[in-house]
Formats: structure tokens, sequence, C-alpha cells
């Protein structure tokens, strides 16, 4: 359990650019461990790819609480690590994000993320010297891991997708519709109503425990201080694209059959974003993973892993690392 982790845990912590899949690309990382961690494995390897809209700095690594996601594993013993895809974060930004939006085309669909987070596994694994480590995927990240351990089956250890995008039958959030220019503008004092709204309404005040949104949207708006309006960070709408080509389109990003590592699926239970059916249509899919399990979190909506339920997701997260199964005989 994560209330038996010992708070005075040292923590290390360190953010460097790292070379991407193309001469002009540079991804940032973010590292955190437990500073008496000198020996480095497979197993106690995590690696974390943000979503559509925000970078992994904002979704893994604001300490409320106590303590951020990233934190809270570092303390749980494992070395653990989240990318920024180009044009999110600290990472490199295509030279159209420094044009108006309307004058290119979208920007960074998920194809080309998974080439970064590709870059990214292969550059921890030398830097650590292991073969392979744990990947974990939230929302659009979640397709770009989910399509990375399909076509990389060998570099990775185990596999968690939290509120994964998969195939919908209905219009998604995501998509308010109309032409798509090269990235979005995103306000996140003005995401807040959107957050909250998923929740019924006597829910709604106590989801975001207080201090908690404010911590949050100051840490993401630090993500892009070059953003061209106060008050709001860029996003590529690649995938906004993604959603329309393939997720609203019947046309799966990648095959869960191909995945052959264990799977943790999580969902929450206010999700609109991707409602349950969605989570239990890809679990489903999962034909060929050693063994796999579906975890729906209580009030909890898209946004999860910065709620007041944040701790039943971590609890189990780090359950799922944890475990050794042997298979049977």
């Amino acid at each position: 359990m994560i209330g038996s982790v010992s708070s005075s845990q040292r923590i290390v912590s360190d953010s460097r650019l790292i070379a991407g899949p193309a001469p002009d690309v540079q991804l940032h990382l973010i590292n955190k461990r437990p500073d008496d961690l000198r020996s480095f494995s497979p197993e106690r390897t995590v690696v974390m790819m943000h979503g559509a809209t925000f970078s992994s700095a904002s979704l893994f690594d604001v300490a409320v609480g106590g303590a951020s996601f990233m934190d809270v594993l570092a303390q749980a013993g494992y070395d653990v690590w989240a990318v920024d895809a180009r044009g999110y974060g600290g990472s490199s930004r295509p030279v159209e994000m420094s044009r108006a939006a309307e004058e290119g085309a979208p920007l960074v669909t998920a194809r080309t993320a998974i080439d970064d987070f590709g870059a990214a596994v292969d550059f921890i694994c030398r830097h650590r010297d292991i073969p392979r480590l744990n990947v974990l995927g939230m929302s659009w990240g979640a397709t770009v891991a989910g399509a990375f351990a399909s076509e990389a089956c060998a570099k990775v250890e185990k596999l968690i997708l939290v509120t994964p995008l998969w195939l919908s039958k209905q219009p998604l959030r995501i998509d308010a519709g109309g032409p798509l220019c090269a990235y979005r503008i995103v306000s996140p004092a003005a995401f807040e109503a959107a957050w909250r709204s998923a929740a019924p309404e006597y829910a709604r005040q106590q989801l975001i425990p207080d201090g908690w949104f404010q911590a949050w949207e100051k840490a993401t708006l630090a993500t892009d201080p070059d953003s061209p309006q106060p008050g709001t960070v860029r996003a590529p709408s690649g995938a906004v694209q993604d959603v329309r080509m393939h997720w609203t389109a019947g046309k799966p990003l990648y095959d869960p059959g191909a995945i052959a590592c264990p799977v943790l699926v999580i969902s929450a239970e206010w999700d609109v974003d991707v409602r349950f059916d969605m989570a239990h249509d890809l679990f489903v899919r999962l034909v060929n993973a050693p063994y796999k399990r579906l975890v729906e979190i209580g009030q909890g909506t898209h946004m999860i892993l910065m709620e007041k339920n944040r701790r039943q997701a971590f609890d189990a997260v780090i359950g799922f690392l944890d475990e050794r199964v042997v298979p049977a005989s």
C-alpha cells in the first residue's frame, strides 16, 4: 500500500534533453528515483507518456497532497521517467508552432509521438543498461504506449494504460468539430469547468481538493512560457486528427492482439472522454497478454491522477508493477 511508503525517502530528480528520432528534434525527459537506488532493472524502471493536451510535467509531476505521481512511484522504489513528445512541454516545438495556428496542418499525430517515445525508451535502456522497461500511457499517451508495445514487445516488461483512448461510436469531447489548425490554444482555467462537469453536480466541488487545481494550473502554464496568449498553453492538433481518422472512424491505430506483455487498464467511473465501454472493448481485445487486469476507480474522471481518489489509481499501478506472477506449469 502507498500509505506504508516512507515519505522520508530521499528522491533524486533530474531533467534533461535527449536527441529525438529526427535531427531537429530534442525530447525532454524527467527522471525521479530513490537516492539509494544503485542497481537498475527492467522490473523497477517505468517510462510514462502524457495525453493529447498537457505535458508529462503537468500530468505526472505536480506535487499535490504531499507528492506527485512520479514522487510516489519513486518512493515505492522505482526509477521513474516521463517524456514529452515534440510540441509538448520542454521538448522541441515544430517551427509551425511559432506561427499563427491557422497557417499550418495538424501537428504531431500519434505516429510521430510513437517515434519520439521509442527514442526515449532506447535512451533509457542504454543509460540504465537494461533490455526493456515498464511502460505507462495516459489517454492519447495510452495510444502511443499501446502502439509501441504492439510493435516493440521485446522492449516492454509490463504495460499500463490509464483512461486509454479507444474506439467510440459517439463523438468525443476533444473534437469540437470544424477545421483543424496546426495546434490548439488551451486555457487551464477554462479547462477546470470541463474537468469538473464530468462528475455529478453534487460531487464537483470535492472532486479536486482545495489548492490542487491552482497548483496544477501554475505548473501547467510553466510548461509553455512562450504561448502567444497569457494564461494558455499550446497543444498540437495531431491528436484530434487521430480521433477523426481512427477512434471515431472505426479504424484502430494499433492491434491490441499484438501486445504480448502483462497489461493493466485503468478506467474511471465518471470519465466522459474515455467511457468504460471504450476501455472494456480495448481490454477484451488484449487476447495475447499473458495476464491482464481492468480496474475502474469510483468517483473519478478522465483526470483521475490529479483528483481526490488518485491514491486508488496509484495503488493499482504499484500493485501491478510489484507483483511477480509465476506462470502455471
